[in-house]
This record gives C-alpha cells, structure tokens and sequence, in this order.
C-alpha cells in the first residue's frame, strides 16, 4: 500500500506528526476487496493476518507519513476553536486505478494533542456501525467515506464498562471539513486558509482552478454538492445525528456516522442521538442546518472573495441564498422519482402531494422504507396489492384518499405499470441498516465475540434495491420490545 501525502506540504500548523498507536493482538474482521481493487497495488493478495495487523496501525508501509489533522468546529451551535482527530490519524493518498486519489484514515488508532481526555480509541460497536451504515450508503448511491477494513483490537476500551475496542480504515474524496476552516479563521489566520482553499481546489475542484475568483466558486460548488446530499438523506430517511460543523466535509460526502440512524416509522422531526437532547439536528432540522453549517464555511472564507468586506460579504450571501433552491430541486426530484412522478406536471402540486404522503405517515408512524417499497408495487387501478399498503396505516381510508388522487397524477405519466414500477424500485430500497438489526450485530460481536449476524447483515445491505428470497426478516421494521429508541456516539 504506497501512500503519498501532499497535506504534509501545507506546513505543521495544520497538523500533528503522529504514528498510530499499535494494539495488542489485532484480528482482522472484514477487508473491503471490491473497494481495495479500485487502488493500485496489489492488497487484495495479503492474507488477513498482514492485513490486520496494516489496518490496525502496528505496521505502516515505508511510504505512510501518518498525522492528525487540525480542526475547529461549532458542536451542538457552539463554537470550540480546536477539536481537531482525536482518534482517527490520516494516512495519506491512495492512487485509483484510473489516477485519482484517495484519503485513507485509521479510526480509532490511540490518542493525539487533540485528544483531550478521550482515550484515543474506538469501541467494536462503532466500529460495526461505520463500516456497516456507511458501505449501505454506498450501495443506496449516496456519497459517503467508505470502509476498506475493520479489525478488532485485542484490548477492551473502558466506556460505561470494559468492552471490547476495533480499528475502523476509512477511504474519503477528502477529510477536510468545515471546521478545518474555521480554525484558522478563528485565529485571523487568512494566509493558513488560502492555502488550505488553494489545497482543496487542487486536489478536490481543479476545475475552479482558472475562474476568475475560484474561492467564490469553491464555495457554491460546496453548497451545491451539500444541497443535494442532504437532499438524499431526507428521501431515505436517513438521520446524521451530528451535523457539527467539524463533521461536514467540503467534498460533498456523508462523514462521520456516529448516532446516526435511518428512521423506522416516520415522524417529522424524529430525533435518535442521546445527545441531541433538543432536537437541533432532527432528521426536518437537517436541510436548514446544512445551510447554517454552510454560511459558517462562508464567513471562514470571505478575505478570499474580496479585499471589500462589504462587497465579500454580498458576494457570499448571493451563493448561499441559492442553497434552498439546490436543495427543493434535488429533493423534489428524488422523491418524485420514489412516488413514479416524471417531471410533467406543476412542481407545486406534486410536492404537496408527497408532503400530504409524508403527513399521513406521520399521523400513523408508517414505516419510511416499505411505504415507498409497497407504493412502487402498484398499478394504476386499485387491485389486492393495496392490502400491503394498508397494513403500515392505521386508518387504511386516508391512505386510499391519497392513492386515488396519487393515481389520478399518474394519467400525466407515458410509462406503463411495469415500466414506472421498475423505476421506482430502483430508488426505493427494501434493505436499509435498520436499527435493532444493527444492535443485533454489536451485541453478538461485543458480547460473544460472533461476527456472523454482521456478516450477513451486510451481504444483504449490498443489494438493497432487489428482493432477496428467505431475507425477509432484513425487511421487516422492528417489533416493539426491538425499537431502538436511542443512538450513541462513539466516544
């Protein structure tokens, strides 16, 4: 595995020089060869004994220069000027097949001066969780980091009690965030974030390179790839959980899957993390804070639009006044396409009637995922394949009102039943990394030391969109008394 790292060149006030801390007798649990084949080398031919103990960190390649980024943040609306990898530590670039790079990090690889009093390792169940959520998103089309190998560590990490502790490796477009860029503003460091800009430009939006003000455009095509992010979060009812500036990555991609969760029966303003104890990142919070993040990139950034504040500050405001529509766009679209709407019809009428959907959901906690799933086995006139429907409404009548008028829009469409049907099962999975099945698999992994639930929870989770005979208990949404009520985070 030959590692460059360009980062180094940006000088030590962006990070700190660290080797991952080794671990005592790292076992490898999965390695991501499908993923693995897209880089040049040849890692997919080591057995897994090599393997983990590469992915753990007690054997670096020659090449690997590790370090710990710098970063701030605002956490929960609050501003912290230095949080920065307390216990992820980056690797450098892997080349693709097809010359691009990619950003490698170890999560969980021991402590860093950015550690504070955390311990600098992770938890198996987190460990699961990432590699399991964000491999799912990958395969749902969703930018996302991606997982290239989870190892166990050989040592217990002290949490609410001994547990066992994991190495998760990470693969990302770039582990830059927002909050990269606000350490050094916060600092009035401007040289330290032009270089920074510049460094993402280069290896992130090289197409920006020749415009005439790139670091303007750098930030509408942040806001751009965010909108629509967001965007496919909410047509899946995913919930991030934490949408701390330091957790939103410029590159567009989902980051950090700490308590997050996709919803089971829908509410609006659902909420899963145990510390999001008032609801600021709520999975209806989750556009509006998008754009709260977003002018927080902004003002990091506004000495590069312009030596004018004033006209800096104009110059900013005009892009991030055009993230609602990047976003009512991209959702609007999405969720046609979930509903087998083409876009023939008036805008305003089709989002009303999706958001009436979503409002009958609510008033009976339907089941996100299968409302859409049974919804896209129907045809245009009413037959038995309505009773499926039915089962997930407690007042089967309000969901038929909905049908007919959803039927009634459906006489604008050109496409035949199973031509519509097939486009809308294209977008609308069967298989989502449901709570309780989750917590399944960290209770066999940490309690017994028994990773075949999360083997074969993700071997399901890699063809969400297809039906899969005998995994119907991978469909189904939790019983009562297997209702995961809270997600945690990590540390």
């Amino acid at each position: 595995m030959v590692l460059s790292n360009r980062y180094l060149n940006l000088g030590e006030r962006f990070y700190q020089r660290i080797a991952p801390a080794p671990v005592a007798k790292p076992a490898l649990i999965i390695f991501n060869h499908d993923l693995a084949a897209q880089f040049k080398g040849s890692l997919s031919t080591l057995d897994d004994a090599i393997l983990a103990e590469m992915f753990s960190g007690n054997q670096l390649h020659e090449s690997c220069q590790p370090l710990a980024m710098a970063y701030a943040g605002h956490q929960f609306g609050q501003f912290n000027p230095q949080l920065g990898d307390g216990r992820a530590i980056y690797l450098g670039e892997l080349t693709r097949q097809d010359g691009g790079v990619m950003d490698v990090q170890l999560k969980g690889s021991g402590r860093t001066r950015f550690s504070r009093n955390g311990d600098g390792r992770a938890a198996l169940g987190p460990v699961l969780r990432e590699y399991l959520v964000s491999e799912a998103m990958h395969k749902l089309h969703v930018p996302t980091t991606r997982a290239l190998a989870a190892v166990t560590s050989g040592e217990p990490v002290m949490r609410e009690q001994f547990i066992p502790g994991g190495v998760i490796t990470r693969v990302a477009s770039s582990f830059i965030r927002v909050g990269s860029f606000q350490y050094f503003a916060a600092q009035g460091d401007y040289h330290s974030v032009k270089r920074l800009a510049d460094y993402v430009i280069e290896r992130n939006y090289p197409e920006l390179t020749q415009l005439d003000n790139p670091y303007l455009s750098l930030l509408e095509s942040i806001v751009q790839r965010q909108a629509r992010l967001i965007a496919q979060w909410m047509q899946l009812g995913f919930i991030h959980g934490v949408m701390n500036t330091d957790n939103m990555s410029i590159a567009g991609e989902t980051i950090d899957y700490g308590p997050c969760a996709f919803m089971d029966g829908y509410r609006h303003n659902q909420v899963y993390s145990y510390i999001d104890q008032y609801g600021r990142y709520a999975y209806n919070q989750q556009p509006s804070i998008g754009l709260w993040n977003l002018t927080r990139l902004a003002e990091s950034l506004l000495p590069l639009f312009d030596d004018d504040t004033d006209k800096a500050v104009a110059l900013a405001k005009n892009v991030l006044d055009q993230y609602a529509s990047h976003y009512e766009q991209a959702w609007l679209a999405g969720m046609r396409a979930k509903c087998g709407l083409s876009a023939c019809a008036d805008d305003a009428e089709d989002k009303a009637l999706i958001e009436s959907l979503l409002d009958l959901m609510a008033d009976t906690r339907a089941d996100f995922t299968l409302t859409f799933y049974y919804l896209s086995q129907l045809n245009t006139q009413t037959d038995d394949k309505d009773q499926a429907l039915h089962t997930l409404f407690t007042r089967p009548a309000t969901i038929d009102t909905w049908l007919k008028h959803w039927r009634e829009r459906l006489r604008l469409e050109t496409h035949s039943d199973s031509e519509r049907q097939a486009r809308m099962q294209s977008v609308n999975p069967i298989y989502i990394p449901r709570n309780h099945q989750i917590e399944t698999v960290i209770r066999a992994a940490e309690d017994n030391n028994d990773f075949a639930p999360f083997h074969a929870l993700h071997v399901v989770l890699q063809n969400p969109f297809h039906y899969q005979a005998g995994k119907d208990n991978y469909l189904l949404p939790p019983k009562p008394e297997e209702e995961v009520q809270q997600t945690f985070c990590g540390t």
